[in-house]
């Protein structure tokens, strides 16, 4: 077991560390504050992102500003219906050496990388989608029969326009869950705006530099797991996610009425993970259960629906999430 001290002292060092991460970020990304705690968040427990917004609101900036912050190999793939999956992956080829012979050699694809932006990822079709899959999960692929590892740290951030609709593929809840958090990109706010305007159109622009490196990414990961986490805060965690799954004794009638299928064990293993890294962003030694209520709702949306007839009544995930978020709450301060 380590010195408690020790992993305090780390704990420390690691928040000094990522408060110049996030100083560095803000140089290219400005404002949207909460946009870029959700995306070192899920860098810092080892897990990938799906970014949602319109068109130009900087999401592949802030991918290509992440990269260069956390000292990450990036690459990017703009997904369409006729990508395939062996442009994700890469592929075999057969050569002829000077001496005629013949032999195969794998040319690595795109996802040989550390941090992956897969654009507009629901442009693609299933079985594109499904080639990332086992990369994601296990952080390895499978061609022709051999298992071949990918780096580490391997992470990806996806985009998805919320228009434009036609012609797309929804992604299919078992992809949906392996992304950690779901971050949504709203437009900014005027002095936001105003700032980027300053920013971005004179004759040069800030740029972020390298704080960390992969290999202190991968202790920053291991710290964050190594953090004390209360038992209120681990009961608050598992009343939340129990609390939208329709059918369980005690869930809210809002839940009943409105939610088609509720979030599995993932969810409460994001939330316990998620919880310790906006600790962490705010230099805090432990999370505390106003974490657990600030992250619910980017680690929830994505891993549950509503009905037919709720999505009929207009009714909206976001606002059920945070009347039940509320709603737990309440019930626990109180007990």
């Amino acid at each position: 077991m380590s010195d408690p001290n020790e992993l305090v002292g780390e704990i420390e060092a690691l928040g000094d560390k990522l408060a110049g991460a996030r100083a560095s970020i803000g140089c290219r990304f400005i404002g949207q504050e909460r946009v870029v705690d959700l995306s070192l968040s899920a860098l810092l427990c080892g897990g990938h992102g799906l970014l949602i917004g319109l068109p130009g609101l900087g999401k592949t900036r802030l991918v290509e500003t992440l990269g260069t912050v956390m000292g990450l190999d990036t690459n990017r793939i703009q997904f369409t219906p006729d990508l395939m999956p062996a442009d994700i992956l890469g592929s075999e080829v057969l050569e002829t050496g000077a001496e005629g012979r013949r032999a195969f050699r794998f040319i690595e694809g795109p996802v040989f990388c550390q941090l992956l932006m897969a654009d507009e990822i629901n442009r693609a079709s299933p079985r594109t989608q499904s080639a990332l899959l086992q990369a994601m999960q296990e952080k390895e692929v499978t061609i022709a029969g051999a298992h071949r590892p990918l780096g580490a740290p391997f992470h990806v951030l996806a985009t998805q326009n919320p228009i434009e609709q036609e012609g797309t593929y929804p992604l299919p809840e078992a992809q949906l869950d392996r992304f950690l958090v779901q971050i949504d990109v709203p437009h900014p706010d005027r002095t936001t705006e105003h700032d980027i305007l300053l920013a971005t159109t004179g004759i040069e622009e800030a740029a972020a530099h390298a704080v960390f490196t992969p290999g202190e990414l991968v202790a920053a990961q291991r710290v964050l797991r190594r953090m004390p986490v209360g038992e209120r805060v681990v009961e608050l965690i598992l009343d939340l996610v129990r609390a939208f799954r329709p059918g369980e004794p005690g869930v809210p009638e809002a839940v009943q009425r409105s939610v088609s299928w509720g979030p599995g064990p993932r969810a409460a293993q994001a939330l316990m993970l998620t919880v310790r890294a906006r600790a962490l962003l705010d230099g805090r030694l432990a999370p505390s259960t106003d974490d657990v209520m600030a992250m619910a709702e980017p680690v929830l949306l994505h891993r549950m629906a509503l009905t037919f007839a709720a999505r009929a009544r207009g009714e909206s995930l976001g606002e059920l999430i945070r009347q039940v978020v509320a709603q737990v709450a309440g019930i626990e301060a109180a007990a």
